[in-house]
């Protein structure tokens, strides 16, 4: 069993939201990412929502519908109606993405739209994909775990490339896996400016806070405004690199397994 639980599906067709950062000049359609996962030996993929479409979930919602190899998240406003979403779980939705980073300013979790979508989303049995710079993580990491949501931080929990966690959004981040609620993903490794060494080691810290149950890995397939050269191989030997023992990476897989495709 190998689950990859983070990749953007979309195509070139589909049009971009007036706020993306960057316009990609890759796709993934989901019949390529099919292909990928049956040459790599990927048995389950967790689609992550892209703030980048004008569309935001359709595409998605659509390659997930009917798929038992794919689970998603989806980028929803507060005031969604929760017989929405109790319908986007039958398609095969598992959780909510906050993809905040770049975002000018933060919202306030404990305001009641928010409240509510909190609720609904735990009362779903979903979770929160939680994206932002490590320098904003601490106040929205206090608020989530007081919410009681379940919580899965992208791409190492964004540690700095110097210090590692040794700041105070990483700090933050070690304190919230310490408590059992929050889970992280060794994914887009590619987009630090660290030695594999050191890379290796933020995986060695996370692991040692969360354990292999709350670490999943994660491609970022297809590498959308990669600095430096990506690809699906490179990406699975890292996996390989920051966590060398195949019985640690076997039990990442299986915990992704039980908590995107289990409940």
């Amino acid at each position: 069993m190998l689950v990859d639980t983070h990749v953007h599906l979309f195509t070139r067709a589909l049009p971009l939201a007036s706020t993306a950062w960057t316009a990609p000049d890759v796709e993934l359609a989901v019949e390529a990412f099919e292909e990928l996962m049956t040459r790599h030996g990927v048995t389950h993929g967790v689609v992550s929502a892209m703030s980048l479409l004008d569309d935001r979930n359709a595409y998605t919602i659509a390659a997930l519908r009917g798929n038992p190899r794919l689970r998603g998240t989806v980028d929803v406003g507060p005031g969604t109606d929760r017989r929405e979403l109790a319908a986007l779980r039958d398609d095969g939705v598992v959780g909510v993405r906050f993809q905040w980073r770049r975002r000018t300013a933060l919202p306030d979790l404990t305001d009641d739209d928010h409240a509510r979508l909190l609720r609904d989303v735990a009362d779903l049995g979903w979770h929160v994909e939680l994206n932002v710079e490590r320098d904003r993580m601490p106040p929205v990491l206090a608020q989530l775990a007081r919410s009681g949501v379940d919580v899965v931080v992208d791409h190492y929990g964004d540690p700095c490339p110097r210090d590692g966690y040794a700041t105070p959004g990483g700090e933050a981040l070690l304190r919230a896996l310490d408590t059992g609620r929050f889970r992280v993903k060794l994914s887009a490794g590619y987009r630090f400016p660290v030695t594999p060494e050191e890379l290796a080691g933020f995986a060695v810290t996370l692991l040692a806070h969360a354990g292999p149950r709350r670490v999943f890995w994660g491609s970022d397939a297809p590498f959308v405004g990669a600095k430096r050269p990506a690809d699906y191989a490179g990406e699975l030997a890292v996996l390989d690199r920051v966590v060398p023992d195949p019985v640690l990476r076997h039990g990442i897989s299986a915990a992704a397994h039980a908590f995107y495709f289990g409940r």
